[in-house]
């Protein structure tokens, strides 16, 4: 089966509501039931909510006991047919030649097993002192590809045109979605070159990564369902009765198969017959190989799992069939499947577990995450305990509680995440999840800016899930310029205990940095002396290495600029903050919870005592703004000044520096070689000064030199 989730399964070792049964022959009727209900789940109601291990599970179990007691097999059990009837929205179609489900392999031993025999039915015997590999001119060659997780398709071609295209349905019978497939783009409407009478190409409709996730942001933004993923999407997409809805869905298709053929010889391989295929003008997925044996086998598989997760679409494992055709039809077919070919399933990447807790982490920058906490499960090759929800608004739109059986994906390296509810299994009792007012590592309070998703932590200054970054931010050259105080530094000293707050920098000595790890006496000298020299810094500066949420380098020197002592700004409330230039709701609310947190001002009030300084003015000597609302944009390289100190500047008398040339642009400063911003002002009639025409029009502002500002 290739689903993602189907009808909901209490338990792949209990019947919903009760213990297993006691008997052989009640477990296989249980099976049988729950296999049918998401069977009708999946194909038929297009609604599916387990994943496909569950799923998996449930059919193996039934498929041993059927061995094991063969007496039990009739021919209505889920293992003799592939799936659940067509939806009866659409016309229903009967396959010329049936599409069948490949058998599934999960282990090396699978796949040996699977070599071995398809080996032994073409006659071949082993090799001298082997029992599971062949020699390399008996070993059987195989044509390894993807499988996608997708929708299997069959598209008919006649004379070369596309007439009709139907789903897999049973096997037997399928779905008409003709009118849809049209729609998509990757399908040719007519095949290159000469074409058979009749030809039939079995393949893959699925969605790349990229347009799944701009599908879905179109979706939220339309209020209306999102998927939860691409192929729940692709699936959705196709079984829409209005063809205009699927031509708006960003579905794909790759070939990979053969269904009916008439008026032309079916070519030697499997290999070949895809190169026929691509020649037409068919999409060919171009991640495969002809290989020979079951080490050429494992060698594909694990060359495709080490890159999955650079794909840009999805897959759950590979396919191997045999390559020569001839040799297929030796081989034959079991009841519900051929034996000439295998798909090796990759560990699974989504399963069901319980939430037993929701509780929240605290990023490097004060980001408030909810964390379920979960019963062990293993997923995409590791045990999982705990899966990330994002954000307060994601736990309400997906509505998970303390409690619910949820569906948990895990791909490669990627954070374990909660997909979706279960929510038939939400059990009495079942609570839902509050967002906390306080920080748990510090106690800060827990701020949510108006029109952000993230909650975040106030505590910048103190809290230590945030020490390294406030650390590393409070460092910087454009904050307090303490060269040598990087990451490696920063981490030790974090990580020994030895620094919580940045006023801590301040009793560092030679001695204790010293004895860092690849810390010299002269490093740590030199950075003893950075430090002490950071004493002395300006006003915006300080305010800039706070690291206040929403204030950069420009919002710092106008709040120095326009409240010239830190103790006004510190009371500020928000009616005040919102006179300064370019300070707006979202940044005053941000410099109010700021101040407002006494563990932030104990850290500030520290620093003060370690001897931090600047000059500071009263409000009322502060220096008018005259270019207060004009924009000027800077090119090229000016005869004496750096670009920086004429930056300085001009920001000084309250003019906005930007870094790109439009119509809202009052004035160009260009410089020798000045390039494209200069031809855009010109051709924009975008008045242009030199160095010289700067500094006349500073002067007649009278506005002051570099460094005069606070």
């Amino acid at each position: 089966m290739n689903a993602t989730h189907r009808g909901a399964q209490a338990d792949a070792s209990a019947p919903v509501g009760g213990l297993p049964p006691a008997s052989a022959a009640e477990r296989v009727q249980w099976l049988r039931e729950e296999l049918d209900r998401h069977n009708h789940q999946y194909y038929v109601l297009d609604a599916p909510t387990i994943p496909d291990a569950e799923y998996d599970a449930l059919f193996s179990e039934l498929q041993a006991l059927e061995t094991e007691h063969p007496e039990l097999l009739t021919p209505d059990s889920p293992t003799q047919r592939v799936g659940g009837a067509p939806l009866s929205a659409f016309d229903t179609v009967r396959h010329r030649v049936p599409m069948l489900s490949l058998n599934n392999g999960f282990s090396d031993e699978d796949v040996v097993g699977f070599d071995r025999r398809c080996a032994q039915g073409l006659g071949r015997s082993a090799a001298a002192g082997e029992q599971d590999l062949f020699s390399a001119a008996q070993a059987v060659e195989y044509a390894s590809e993807l499988k996608f997780d997708g929708l299997a398709m069959s598209l008919r071609y006649e004379d070369g045109r596309l007439v009709q295209a139907a789903t897999r349905g049973d096997g037997e019978t399928g779905e008409d979605v003709t009118v849809n497939v049209r729609t998509i783009k990757a399908i040719p409407l007519k095949l290159r070159g000469a074409a058979p009478p009749v030809l039939e190409v079995r393949g893959e409709v699925f969605m790349y990564r990229r347009d799944f996730d701009k599908l879905n942001a179109r979706q939220a933004e339309a209020g209306e369902k999102t998927f939860v993923n691409p192929r729940n999407a692709a699936a959705g997409s196709l079984r829409q009765l209005d063809p205009r809805i699927t031509a708006r869905r960003p579905l794909s298709f790759f070939a990979y198969g053969l269904g009916e053929l008439q008026g032309m010889e079916r070519p030697a391989t499997h290999s070949a017959m895809l190169d026929g295929f691509a020649a037409m003008g068919l999409p060919v997925c171009q991640e495969r190989a002809v290989v020979k044996g079951a080490q050429g086998l494992l060698d594909f598989y694990r060359k495709v799992g080490e890159k999955r997760d650079q794909l840009p679409y999805d897959i759950d494992g590979v396919v191997y069939k045999v390559n020569a055709l001839a040799e297929q039809e030796q081989l034959g077919f079991v009841s519900r499947a051929p034996r000439f070919a295998l798909a090796h399933k990759f560990p699974a990447q989504e399963m069901t577990t319980i939430v037993e807790d929701i509780e929240v982490q605290v990023g490097r920058t004060g980001a408030i995450t909810p964390v379920a906490r979960l019963q062990p499960v293993f997923v995409g090759g590791v045990t999982v305990t705990n899966a990330t929800l994002h954000n307060e608004d994601e736990v309400r739109r997906k509505d998970v509680h303390i409690g619910d059986t949820v569906i948990v994906r895990r791909a490669g390296d990627v954070i374990p995440e909660v997909v979706a509810v279960v929510p038939e299994r939400r059990p009495e009792g079942a609570r839902a999840f509050v967002m906390p007012v306080t920080c748990p590592v510090c106690g800060s309070h827990i701020e949510r800016l108006e029109d952000e998703a993230i909650a975040r932590c106030t505590g910048g200054l103190i809290c230590a899930a945030q020490r390294k970054q406030a650390l590393l931010h409070f460092a910087q050259r454009r904050a307090m310029d303490i060269e040598g105080l990087g990451d490696k530094v920063v981490e030790q000293v974090v990580d020994q205990g030895i620094v919580h707050t940045p006023a801590d920098l301040y009793k560092l000595g030679v001695a204790k940095l010293a004895a860092l790890d690849r810390m010299a006496d002269k490093s740590a000298g030199n950075l003893v002396a950075a430090i002490e020299a950071s004493r002395s810094t300006t006003f915006n500066r300080f305010i800039f290495a706070l690291g206040i949420r929403h204030v950069g380098e420009a919002t710092a020197k106008d709040l120095a600029r326009h409240f010239g002592k830190l103790d006004a700004l510190m009371v500020a409330d928000e009616a005040a903050l919102l006179e300064v230039n370019d300070v707006g709701p979202v940044v005053a609310q941000s410099i109010v919870n700021f101040f407002g947190e006494p563990h932030n001002v104990e850290v500030i009030e520290q620093l003060r005592a370690a001897g931090v300084h600047w000059a500071e003015s009263e409000p009322a000597a502060r220096a008018p703004a005259p270019l207060a609302g004009k924009t000027f944009v800077l090119t090229g390289t000016l005869p004496t000044l750096s670009r920086e100190t004429a930056k300085e500047m001009l920001e000084a008398a309250g003019a906005k520096v930007a870094g790109s040339v439009s119509k809202k642009t009052d004035y160009v400063v260009a410089g020798a070689e000045a390039g494209s911003k200069l031809d855009k002002a010109e051709a924009l009639g975008v008045p242009v000064l030199d160095e010289a025409g700067m500094l006349a029009l500073l002067e007649s502002a009278g506005a002051g030199q570099p460094g005069e500002q606070p």
